[in-house]
């Protein structure tokens, strides 16, 4: 198992917009080989940020490295 990681500083205020562009984006992710699951965890907050966390489960860091080199990581990231 290879779980991916990424953490964001979002604006007080922006969370749940930040949440549910990342909730309601397409990722095109579920259709490729090694895919386990993804999930958004939201962290603590201070008067400059609030944490939040993403993190991607796949069966093996080459399926992992697959999908960041395919056309549907570039689709899912166009708009970051």
């Amino acid at each position: 198992m290879f779980i991916a990681m990424n953490r964001f500083k979002v604006i007080p205020g922006n969370e749940e917009k930040f949440i549910n562009v990342w909730k309601n984006r397409d990722t095109y992710i579920e259709t490729l080989p090694g895919f386990k699951s993804f999930n958004l965890l939201q962290g603590p907050s201070t008067e400059e940020y609030t944490l939040i966390s993403s993190h991607t489960t796949w069966e093996t860091k080459e399926n992992f490295e697959a999908w960041i080199d395919s056309e549907e990581f570039k689709k899912a990231h166009v708009r970051a």
